[in-house]
């Protein structure tokens, strides 16, 4: 694993592009995710500072996030995220469609490591980000893919998911019936959405049970959503209290 305990980014303006200078560390890294409940080992500490700097890295090249202060990259991508850890244990295999830069499904490898992640995102630039942020953290179990959301749900045979994943996607009313498709009965669908996106769930048409929202802290709208394919009494996500970061 490619280590940066003491010492990862700050970004400066330097011809566009943004230079990596050393300032957070692993105890400020802890105090950054303190209000989402999340307590880190230094496994998972040392994996989101190395992920951390390889997305500011690779950021200069090519577009993964907007966001560009590394205290607010924290919170925003990694404690949003792993937030999930606090109310639910994922086991099994995990979809996370359109990565982007791995957030939330990559990330989500760092509160469970035996969970198998797939992760579906079409271009191929952000793909071979994914790869190497997998490798630099030590990952095992993931799986980077090219194709749509719409060829996964029609293949033969057809897949079949414990989780899946969406964050910051838009068209969620033609994803999220082809995301029930894959999951398994008693599969979740999970969402990280804002208030106004959804306030259209209900109308989707897609077989789902949705449960109450969990509103996402340091945020006055996101929440992240649960949707249950019914198949049987028993869903194949018991609730916890903490995962596997608390």
């Amino acid at each position: 694993m490619f280590h940066v305990k003491h010492a990862v980014l700050s970004l400066r303006p330097s011809k566009g592009y943004f230079t990596i200078l050393p300032v957070l560390d692993e105890t400020r890294v802890r105090q950054l995710l303190e209000p989402f409940g999340l307590v880190l080992s230094s496994t998972q500490a040392d994996q989101i500072l190395s992920y951390l700097h390889l997305l500011h890295r690779w950021s200069q090249k090519i577009n993964l996030t907007a966001i560009r202060d590394p205290e607010e990259c924290v919170t925003r991508h990694f404690g949003e995220s792993l937030f999930i850890a606090r109310h639910m244990e994922l086991r099994g295999n995990l979809l996370d469609i359109g990565s982007g830069a791995g957030f939330p499904g990559l990330a989500l490898k760092i509160a469970f490591p035996a969970i198998s992640v797939t992760l579906l995102e079409p271009v191929a630039k952000k793909r071979a980000f994914l790869k190497e942020a997998a490798r630099a953290c030590g990952f095992g179990q993931v799986e980077v893919r090219g194709e749509r959301l719409e060829e996964l749900a029609s293949a033969t045979p057809a897949p079949g998911f414990d989780f899946a994943t969406m964050r910051a996607v838009g068209n969620l009313a033609g994803l999220i019936p082809l995301a029930a498709q894959c999951l398994k009965l008693n599969g979740k669908l999970l969402l990280w959405l804002t208030q106004d996106q959804a306030a259209g769930l209900a109308s989707i048409e897609c077989g789902l049970t949705w449960s109450e929202p969990l509103p996402i802290p340091l945020s006055r709208a996101a929440e992240i959503w649960q949707g249950l394919k019914p198949g049987g009494l028993h869903s194949l996500c018991p609730q916890a209290d903490g995962g596997t970061l608390a």
